[in-house]
């Protein structure tokens, strides 16, 4: 199938999904990997998440989505859980299948044995634990600082860099969420990344653009649809 992603929300993230997609497509033994990107705009996004205009956002996307289509994608995905707050809506306008990021977490953290996790990303997806998603598993997270944890999650994404201050802080919150009774700390944010990559923070990490990417990837070796 032909891959398309919603990128540029922010841009870090979207170089991840790249290099981590054509990797896991390469070792898969899967053949050329047939992919187009499409720019959002992430000040955009922002706004309307932090606003919770869920069908602004959608219509904002949809242009996106058509220009996907266009170029002969078969399915789409967005490149950010937080832009995962309008996925619904997106879902009901989209020509094409949107593929979740967000959905395939809960058997994934299941089939690890994992009973309760603690979450790292944005406000919204910490305040509503991965938007309710979850129903196998626990879902923590540091209700008192989410302000100050999506902030820093914010300027970071907004930057494409991580500074020493915001690492101590992703670290340190991690670290506080596995003595409240999370087995793993989840990066519910695929610009954490920036923080985490490189570091060894003494607990377990599940990077969900990694559950993402194996799910594209999977579908990125099957034939494209119609075909």
């Amino acid at each position: 199938m032909h891959i398309g992603l919603i990128g540029g929300i922010g841009v870090a993230a979207t170089i991840v999904y790249y290099q981590r997609l054509t990797a896991a497509v390469a070792a898969g033994g899967m053949g050329p990997l047939q992919l187009t990107i499409a720019h959002g705009n992430i000040q955009e996004l922002s706004r309307n998440n932090l606003a919770d205009k869920r069908e602004e956002q959608a219509q904002a996307f949809l242009p996106l989505v058509q220009r996907l289509g266009k170029a002969g994608c078969d399915v789409v995905a967005l490149t950010s859980l937080g832009a995962h707050f309008c996925f619904d809506e997106l879902a009901a306008l989209s020509p094409l299948p949107l593929i979740s990021g967000v959905e395939p977490l809960d058997t994934y953290f299941a089939a690890q044995g994992i009973g309760c996790v603690g979450l790292l990303g944005t406000r919204r997806v910490m305040r509503t634990r991965l938007y309710g998603r979850l129903s196998l598993t626990r879902a923590l997270a540091l209700d008192e600082e989410i302000d100050t944890i999506g902030q820093a999650y914010l300027d970071m994404a907004m930057a494409g860099r991580c500074s020493p201050d915001q690492r101590a802080l992703f670290l340190d919150a991690g670290q506080r969420l596995m003595e409240a009774g999370a087995e793993a700390i989840v990066l519910a944010g695929t610009d954490l990344s920036l923080a985490f990559d490189g570091q060894q923070p003494g607990y377990p990490i599940i990077d969900a653009l990694d559950v993402h990417v194996s799910v594209l990837a999977e579908l990125a070796g099957k034939p494209a649809m119609g075909s």
